[in-house]
């Protein structure tokens, strides 16, 4: 049955449900029904999932291969990543039945003019994490109404009381996993029997990009290890409009 209030059913014909709206209805939903009424209200061909084929990654993926296999999935492949996670990522794809997963990549001619000798991590990482990631993203996300992420409140930070539903300035944003727990999250791997990064046995709690990710200590927080020695806890794709 859906949980979409008579006045939030939508075509494409019509408006976008309103975020508030949304979020009110769905405050309290399993990740699994968040995901099926954002594919009811926008519909398959405007939804993408936008995953990093980290950590965590499988369980979102999980719930949404069992919602709908084919839901867009958008990789964000920056140049720098592990080569532990682009292997992760084809696993995955086969174990799940992914079957539209769209691996994109930063423009070359802006990696040429901005970072020609790849030390702009290092000097800038918020200017890397515009041209490889925050910029990428918003090309990649134009065709859609709406995406889903996997962050969630117990990672802390800016993420602490992230709603379940939210405009981000371009379009809708659904946080499945916003209510979840991280004993929750191992459940979903246990259940489905999800393999873990390859990097996990070695201390990574939180991986992204080789420069920008190092392994955590005991009783350090998950993303501990992420721009270790900076201010910087996000990469720039959650606090940026992605119009």
């Amino acid at each position: 049955m859906s949980l979409l209030a008579p006045e939030l059913s939508s075509s494409r014909t019509n408006p976008l449900p309103a975020a508030d709206a949304l979020n009110d209805v769905l405050r309290a939903a399993s990740p699994a029904q968040v995901i099926a009424t954002a594919l009811e209200a926008v519909g398959r061909e405007r939804l993408a999932l936008v995953s990093s084929f980290g950590t965590e990654s499988a369980a979102l993926l999980k719930v949404m291969a069992d919602v709908d296999p084919s839901i867009p999935v958008i990789f964000l492949d920056t140049g720098w990543l592990f080569e532990e996670t682009l292997a992760y990522r084809d696993t995955l794809i086969k174990a799940l039945g992914l079957s539209d997963v769209r691996s994109i990549k930063p423009l070359q001619q802006t990696l040429s003019r901005e970072d020609p000798d790849r030390e702009l991590w290092f000097s800038d990482p918020d200017a890397c994490c515009r041209i490889r990631k925050v910029e990428p993203l918003a090309r990649a996300l134009k065709p859609f109404d709406a995406w889903i992420n996997g962050r969630k409140r117990f990672q802390g930070g800016a993420r602490a009381e992230i709603p379940v539903v939210e405009d981000d300035g371009a379009r809708l944003k659904f946080n499945p996993f916003a209510n979840v727990s991280r004993e929750e999250v191992e459940a979903i791997f246990k259940v489905g029997k999800l393999p873990p990064h390859p990097l996990v046995a070695s201390g990574y709690l939180s991986v992204g990009c080789m420069p920008c990710s190092s392994r955590s200590a005991a009783g350090e927080d998950a993303r501990a290890g992420r721009w270790r020695g900076r201010t910087k806890t996000e990469c720039g794709i959650h606090t940026a409009k992605t119009s």
